[in-house]
């Protein structure tokens, strides 16, 4: 499964920026997709998650109300639109697929595919 992640760029404090994410298939393996960052020397983090087949989606708590993921299944894509952003929310982000029960999708470790990131810098 490969995954492409796009979307990334330079955007001033309270601006907006919406990544994507398409999958080359899916598979049994792949049920649950999700976006993670990682700051210049910090652990990678959750920031959202949803399952192919469901119109739940999770959020950390950093995001909640300025982030929203949403899917096109026969796209077999995923998007992250990120408004209102912060300074901290500048970091790399990834998505990745994996097939974890519902309580650990906020974990990388189930997350068996993960894209080559695309960068999002917020300046103040």
């Amino acid at each position: 499964v490969r995954l492409q992640a796009s979307g990334g760029g330079l955007v001033q404090a309270g601006g907006s920026l919406r990544l994507s994410c398409a999958a080359s298939r899916l598979t049994v393996n792949t049920r649950n997709i999700g976006w993670f960052r990682q700051a210049p020397g910090k652990e990678r983090e959750f920031v959202a998650a949803l399952r192919w087949s469901s119109d739940n989606v999770y959020y950390a708590d950093s995001v909640k109300g300025r982030f929203t993921m949403s899917r096109d299944n026969p796209k077999r894509t995923v998007y992250l639109q990120m408004n209102s952003l912060k300074p901290e929310d500048t970091a790399v982000y990834y998505c990745a697929v994996g097939n974890g029960i519902l309580s650990s999708l906020s974990s990388a470790d189930q997350y068996h595919y993960w894209g080559q990131g695309t960068q999002v810098t917020v300046s103040s």
